[in-house]
C-alpha cells in the first residue's frame, strides 16, 4: 500500500491522503476514515488513479458531494476516490451540454437557466454531483437524469473508457447500468437541453427550491431520500401514516418534515441512522405488507 501511494503522490495525481475521516465530505456529516483518500486533479489523473488501482489490485470506492450516502463508522477498505473539483469542466453548444462528473448539479442548473437553456429545472434543488446524478439516474418534480441525457463518458474498473449513450445506460427508476451489471466512474455527461424562456425557466426553479426549502429538512445534516418510493405509493407518506415522524435512535431522527428523511441531530452515528432504517422496514412491512427498500447508498467496512 506504501508503494500504491508513494507512485500517485510521484504522478501528482491530486490530493492525496490517509485515514481522512469520510464525516467531512458526506452531507450526512457520518463515517469513519478512508485508507486512502484521493481528490484527482483532472480527468487524465483519474484514469492513472485507476491504471495503478488495477496495477497495485487496490479495492475502490468512487464518491461524489456525498448526499446520497450512509458511510459506515468503521469507514472504508482501500481508496476512497472524489470526483471534485478537477473533474468540473463544462462546456456548452447550442443546446448541447457537457459536464465533468464532478460539476454541483444545482450550480450547473443555476448556470444554464441564466442561459436560457431548459430541461435541468428538476435538479434546482437537488445536492449532489453531475456523476452521481447519472449513476443513480436522479430525479424530482416529474423529470429525471435519463430526460436529458445523449451519453455519458465511464471509465470502467478495468481502465478501459467508453462512451455509454442513453439506451446503453439502462436508465429506470433511481438505477443504471453502472450500480451492478456494469461498475464503472462517470468522467464527463452530455445533455441535450432546449431553448426557453429565462423568466419561466428561473419561475420554475424558483418554485422547486421553495417546495424543497418547505418540505425537507436541508436545516440538519442528512443524505436526501432514504427510501425509494414503492409505487403507487410513496415512502413519506408510508412512514407519516405509520405515525413514525420523529421517531429517533441515538442520535439519528425522522424528520418531522418529511418521513422518508433521516437527520443528524448531532452526534449521529451509521449505526443509529441502520438501526432507525431497520425498524421503519419492520414497522411499514408489520402495517401495510410493504418492503421498503433503500435509495440512499450504504457503502463501507460491516
Amino acid at each position: 500500500m506504501n508503494e500504491f501511494i508513494t507512485k500517485l503522490q510521484e504522478l501528482n495525481i491530486g490530493i492525496v491522503k490517509e485515514n481522512e475521516l469520510l464525516a467531512n465530505h458526506t452531507t450526512m456529516k457520518i463515517g469513519g476514515p478512508a485508507d486512502i483518500f484521493i481528490e484527482p486533479s483532472s480527468i487524465e489523473n483519474m484514469i492513472k488513479t485507476m491504471d495503478l488501482i488495477n496495477e497495485y489490485n487496490v479495492k475502490w470506492t468512487a464518491i461524489g458531494r456525498g448526499s446520497n450516502l450512509l458511510v459506515s463508522d468503521l469507514g472504508i477498505e482501500g481508496a476512497v476516490i472524489k470526483l471534485g473539483r478537477g473533474m468540473s469542466g463544462l462546456a456548452v453548444n447550442g443546446t448541447e451540454v457537457k459536464a465533468g462528473s464532478g460539476y454541483s448539479l444545482v450550480s450547473l442548473s443555476t448556470q444554464l437557466s441564466r442561459q436560457g437553456l431548459s430541461g435541468l429545472e428538476f435538479a434546482s434543488g437537488i445536492p449532489g454531483s453531475v456523476g452521481g446524478a447519472v449513476f443513480m439516474n436522479a430525479g424530482a418534480h416529474g423529470s429525471d437524469i435519463s430526460n436529458i441525457l445523449t451519453k455519458a463518458l465511464i471509465l470502467f474498473e478495468n481502465g478501459k473508457v467508453e462512451w455509454l449513450s442513453n439506451k446503453e445506460m439502462m436508465f429506470s427508476y433511481r438505477t443504471s447500468v453502472l450500480q451492478k451489471k456494469r461498475p464503472g466512474v462517470v468522467l464527463e455527461a452530455v445533455f441535450q437541453l432546449q431553448s426557453g424562456d429565462k423568466d419561466v425557466i428561473f419561475s420554475e426553479m424558483q418554485k422547486n427550491k421553495e417546495y424543497r426549502k418547505e418540505t425537507q429538512p436541508w436545516n440538519f445534516p442528512c443524505a436526501g431520500s432514504i427510501f425509494r418510493n414503492p409505487l403507487p405509493n410513496h415512502a413519506g407518506k408510508l412512514v407519516q401514516d405509520a405515525g413514525l415522524k420523529g421517531y429517533s435512535i441515538g442520535g439519528a431522527k425522522i424528520s418531522d418534515m418529511h418521513g422518508n428523511f433521516i437527520v443528524n441531530t448531532g452526534n449521529a452515528t451509521a449505526q443509529d441512522v441502520l438501526s432507525l432504517i431497520r425498524y421503519i422496514k419492520e414497522k411499514i412491512y408489520e402495517l401495510y405488507q410493504i418492503e421498503m427498500h433503500t435509495e440512499v447508498e450504504i457503502i463501507g467496512r460491516k
